[in-house]
């Protein structure tokens, strides 16, 4: 049959609409939840504060039970993981593999939306050993989908390091270790077979602090760029405002160098750690803000990369708690966006972010007194605010709508709120003398509707708090005891800690 000209270019527009399919998911930002806390919140108290912040995407380290019952019925999608201790047994046997599903995914699905497994994590650099059986366990994996129709719902795939990637700058030259390439070729045709994506870990913390000064830190914080800084890859003419895309630029070349175009890329950790000791000076909570704030917006306003603009990379940050136990240094500690008890490490600055957060976090917080507090204590912070601090406390009054329920406490947290939102919730308003704490729940009820609720009480799950440590004393702000008005204000402004909510 003969090709004409406009029959070529259809063709060609079929063939590019084909490629693009491959791509074609809306972008969104999810969650790590690792598990190595001295004070690890139950599964039912992390699925409440997953849903009270609208987080919707998140990935496990393993796929524990409880955990994957807790989240059964909620809708948020999640990616479990082989942990790499079980990796070996499942690669060498396609009856384990279909042991682990069957307990693992058939036993939660579609009650619980798994989504996504995870073989391992980053098995090439840090499990040498198992590379050779990697791709096995994924299929393996994936024909214990198919016998149960499910690999269509459920995709495999392995997260890697980005240090696989040589010379990743400029992206145009980046390779993967072309020693891993006895692995990477069968992997990367599977994931291809599969429409599967590569996973990839990006961390452009590390790659600044290993850079000795080459890497701005501006360029590594999305921060903007005067075009005289921006990176050029001289053989695309390519510009490049921040690290995290330089990265992912570069894994699209290292893919396209072994001939796979058309396997999107979804990273599955990223961040930035708000605590570091002597010798990481940069990990700091003003940096971890910046950097995880600008990453979500970039993600969710689709803008792509330099070599795919407009092509989603969906990203999962690392990761939702501090986890005090693991090893390492002060930043190994000091990821997370959350603290044990639910209290936000810091504010995002997420204003305009779109649909996915709120629109500016610090419109999502509230002042209330904290469970166990002493009554006496509690009391005398009611007084004040009630008094010295000028907050209206007729809606308190018998007959009125927040009287009920009658408690020191009840009273105490419609006080509290009022004042911290009458201060602008500034730093240290949410503190009196240790008996208020923060929270991302509102705390409403039937007619009494708290200062910073403008009428919303959607974030209440089955009356779960958001603070779940039962033991926990900690308050989201500190500040020294007032005696006056005058006097707490200065301590409002003596206070230095980030306090407030982390909407996702």
């Amino acid at each position: 049959m003969e090709v004409t000209k406009g029959s070529f270019f259809y063709l060609l527009l079929l063939l590019l609409s084909a490629l693009s399919a491959a791509f074609a998911e809306d972008a969104f930002i999810g969650v790590n939840i690792g598990t190595e806390l001295s004070d690890m919140p139950n599964p039912t108290q992390v699925v409440a504060l997953l849903k009270a912040q609208q987080i919707r995407h998140v990935r496990l380290f393993d796929a524990d039970r409880a955990m994957l019952l807790a989240l059964a019925n909620t809708g948020i999608r999640v990616t479990v993981s082989v942990p790499n201790d079980q990796l070996l047994g499942i690669g060498q046997s396609n009856a384990s593999a279909a042991n682990w599903v069957s307990r693992n995914i058939i036993a939660h699905v579609p009650a619980t939306n798994i989504t996504a497994i995870a073989v391992g994590s980053e098995v090439l650099t840090t499990l040498p050993n198992a590379a050779p059986i990697l791709v096995s366990a994924m299929q393996f994996i994936h024909s214990a989908l198919v016998a149960s129709n499910l690999d269509r719902q459920i995709k495999v795939s392995t997260p890697h390091s980005s240090s696989i990637i040589l010379d990743s700058f400029p992206p145009s030259q980046a390779f993967f270790n072309k020693s891993l390439d006895p692995v990477m070729v069968p992997l990367l045709k599977f994931l291809q077979s599969t429409g599967s994506h590569l996973m990839l870990n990006v961390y452009p913390y590390y790659d600044y602090m290993q850079s000795n000064g080459v890497i701005a830190l501006d360029y590594a914080l999305f921060r903007p760029l005067p075009p005289n800084k921006e990176a050029v890859d001289r053989n695309t003419l390519l510009h490049y405002t921040n690290v995290f895309d330089a990265v992912v630029d570069a894994a699209y070349f290292s893919m396209s160098y072994l001939n796979f175009t058309n396997i999107p890329i979804v990273v599955t950790e990223s961040g930035w750690p708000s605590k570091g000791d002597s010798s990481e000076p940069d990990a700091t909570l003003d940096n971890a803000n910046t950097y995880n704030s600008n990453l979500i917006k970039h993600i969710l306003n689709n803008t792509g990369t330099p070599k795919h603009p407009g092509v989603p990379i969906s990203t999962y940050i690392y990761e939702l708690y501090n986890e005090d136990l693991r090893p390492g240094t002060v930043s190994e500690k000091n990821w997370g966006l959350f603290n044990a008890n639910g209290v936000p490490v810091y504010i995002l600055h997420l204003t305009d972010s779109g649909t996915v957060l709120a629109n500016d976090t610090t419109n999502q917080t509230y002042c209330v007194a904290k469970q166990g507090a002493d009554k006496k204590l509690l009391q005398a912070a009611l007084d004040w605010a009630c008094g010295p601090g000028k907050v209206d406390c007729n809606p308190l009054m018998q007959d009125s709508p927040c009287y009920s329920p009658d408690t020191v406490a009840a009273h105490a947290s419609y006080a509290f709120d009022a004042y911290y939102h009458k201060m602008s919730m500034v730093d240290g308003s949410c503190d009196f003398n240790g008996v208020a704490t923060i929270t991302t729940l509102d705390p409403s009820h039937g007619s009494c509707v708290f200062p910073g609720s403008g009428g919303r009480n959607s974030s209440l799950v089955n009356g779960t708090s958001l603070a779940p440590s039962t033991n926990s004393t900690v308050s989201g702000c500190h500040s020294q005891h007032f005696q006056s008005s005058v006097a707490y204000i200065s301590s409002i402004v003596a206070s230095v800690i980030i306090c407030g909510a982390v909407l996702l």
